[in-house]
């Protein structure tokens, strides 16, 4: 569920306002890391604070014979914690490459590795998978035997793909310069990877 997304969602209380912010993540083993800059202002009270971290899949769109019973087939995880700040470097470093190869798989052997000044401005949280929950709903309309019978309006799944489109150069890239292999792979069309998780209605 977590390795086939590309983007959280983390909710926190900040100035005693819930806020929910979007941004990048990724997981070693059963802990899930994310990152920003060392001067925004929710890093700065994420220690030790109460968190929530969502990644949610819309796989398709119910149609059914009723308003009702309309629906998404979907794919959720919720994640609940404590935030902790990683102080060990090399924890950071292999946080930090998670979090890259998550969004951009094989961009940490070919680019430039972060220095000391970028690495000085950036904060990385660490949340532990214990508390976590998944929620999943694939299938048909749950439609009611009254409107099956009745007939005359349309049911069913409208199907919904996230998908990779044709990589476009930097212009400022020296002519001749082909797109490297790690990112060719990702092919126009390509679905981000599919989650393992058993569907089942919901």
């Amino acid at each position: 569920m977590l390795d086939a997304g590309l983007v959280c969602h983390i909710g926190l209380v900040r100035d005693g306002a819930p806020v929910v912010l979007p941004t990048g993540y990724g997981r070693i083993d059963d802990t899930v890391y994310v990152h920003g800059s060392t001067g925004a202002g929710w890093l700065r009270i994420a220690d030790g604070a109460p968190i929530c971290l969502t990644v949610t899949h819309v796989d398709g769109i119910v149609y059914a014979r009723s308003v009702f019973h309309h629906s998404m087939n979907y794919r959720s995880a919720v994640v609940h914690g404590s935030a902790r700040l990683v102080t060990d470097a090399a924890e950071e470093i292999a946080a930090l490459r998670a979090i890259v190869e998550q969004l951009s798989p094989g961009s940490w052997e070919h680019a430039r590795e972060p220095d000391r000044r970028e690495l000085s401005a950036t904060a990385v949280f660490a949340l532990d998978l214990g508390e976590a929950s998944v929620k999943v709903r694939s299938g048909p309309p749950g439609d009611d035997d009254a409107d099956i019978a009745a007939g005359g309006r349309w049911a069913g799944v409208l199907p919904v793909h996230t998908v990779f489109g044709v990589p476009e150069s930097d212009p400022t890239l020296p002519p001749g310069d082909g797109v490297p292999t790690h990112v060719a792979e990702r092919r126009p069309g390509q679905r981000t990877p599919p989650s393992e998780t058993d569907h089942g209605n919901g």
